[in-house]
């Protein structure tokens, strides 16, 4: 792994003012001079107030912004630490800070770096952590660019009955382009949180562009029972059209209540992540003349089973394809090689045989597979060029 480092031996060097965020990119800044003395210490202790001075004595995660990552530790007694690579031959000396018992490195990694790492010391016999990393550049479409604002409305928890006993938040986005006037396309997101703060601002500078359609955004989180447990591995690991008829019997109506959306499978695109990933594509899957368009990011296509037997779990999609004829969806798959593998399956392994599959039956699919984990960092950062992909011959409005 070739990797571009930031402060070779000694780092985070220079003074700075107090009132100045301590940063990857103000302390990189700040190389002009190795810290001695008295800065020295200052600049321990502001690593301590940044990282937290208990949590920086347990060997933290390092911080990271984009590419440049920071990694500091407090120990004492020690002689030598470095961050060692535990899936490579890559480690990086970290450097002490005058008299203080604080060490600290930091590196501007390649785009796309995924590895375990730990913090190694002395005689290589004491480590301390078991990590992961990953980083990539943040898209451009994923920041404010000036483009026109849509509307992100929460709406009222929602009663299922097609998921019985079960209520769940959600969210709407409405583009600034849209008119009642004209339907509009929509994209419907599994584990809606976690993408209703970022999605938003793609969907403006792409919409914006005109380098995607008019697109509504539907957040939708997972229902909850009852006695406050999830319904999610139900709701999205099992082969069955039941979640898409909770789409199209009830969230979408409600939508349409108030904003026209279009109703043929290529304006319609489904996105989830893991569970979600796998629920996304069994909608299309169920469905394919109301969903076209499937994004699944480290989808588990693997064997979490819901039903009367072990034979209903995603893993079965694989001959399911195979053997099937080919249905009209378009399939975007991501997943890494440091993906999930325990007792349901191996996710590397699952999506590495969901896109041969995919190959094998002649569908419209693209696969990235890099070095990340069961995460969505990989996922955001391509989420901009993915959207282009599944958009790509839509008719221009």
């Amino acid at each position: 792994m070739k990797l571009i480092i930031g402060l070779t031996a000694a780092l985070l060097i220079a003074p700075l003012h107090a009132q100045e965020p301590l940063t990857p990119q103000t302390a990189q800044a700040a190389l002009a001079a190795k810290p001695q003395g008295e800065a020295a210490m200052q600049l321990a202790n502001r690593l301590r107030g940044w990282f937290g001075g208990e949590n920086l004595k347990k060997g933290p995660n390092p911080k990271i912004d984009q590419l440049d990552v920071v990694w500091a530790i407090e120990v004492p007694g020690a002689q030598n630490i470095s961050v060692v690579s535990s899936t490579s031959d890559w480690r990086l000396p970290l450097a002490k800070l005058g008299a203080s018992d604080v060490w600290t490195a930091a590196a501007t990694l390649p785009d796309g770096t995924g590895m375990k790492w730990h913090y190694e010391m002395d005689d290589k016999t004491k480590a301390i952590g078991g990590y992961f990393l990953e980083v990539y550049k943040t898209p451009v479409e994923a920041t404010e660019q000036g483009a026109p604002k849509g509307t992100l409305r929460e709406m009222p928890r929602w009663k299922s009955t097609i998921f019985p006993n079960t209520e769940r938040s959600w969210w709407t986005y409405v583009p600034a382009q849209y008119t009642d006037a004209k339907p509009a396309c929509v994209m419907v997101f599994q584990d809606g949180g976690g993408y209703k703060n970022w999605v938003p601002t793609v969907f403006d500078n792409m919409i914006h562009k005109g380098e995607i359609p008019v697109t509504v955004g539907v957040f939708i989180d997972p229902g909850v029972l009852p006695n406050d447990k999830k319904n999610r591995s139900f709701e999205y690991d099992t082969l069955s059209d039941q979640y898409a008829r909770f789409l199209l019997e009830e969230i979408l109506p409600e939508v349409e209540k108030t904003t026209k959306l279009k109703h043929d499978a290529a304006s319609r695109a489904i996105c989830g992540a893991s569970s979600g990933g796998i629920c996304a594509f069994t909608v299309a899957w169920q469905k394919p003349d109301q969903f076209a368009k499937v994004v699944s990011w480290i989808g588990s296509f693997t064997n979490i089973a819901h039903g009367a037997t072990m034979r209903e779990g995603g893993h079965n999609y694989e001959a399911l394809i195979r053997k099937t004829p080919p249905k009209p969806i378009r399939v975007f798959l991501q997943d890494g090689v440091n993906d999930l593998d325990n007792a349901n399956g191996n996710w590397p392994l699952a999506n590495q045989q969901m896109a041969l599959a995919l190959a094998y039956a002649n569908y419209d699919y693209k696969f990235v597979f890099g070095q990340g984990a069961h995460s969505h960092t990989h996922g955001r950062a391509i989420f901009p060029d993915t959207l282009r992909w599944l958009w790509r011959d839509y008719p221009k409005e």
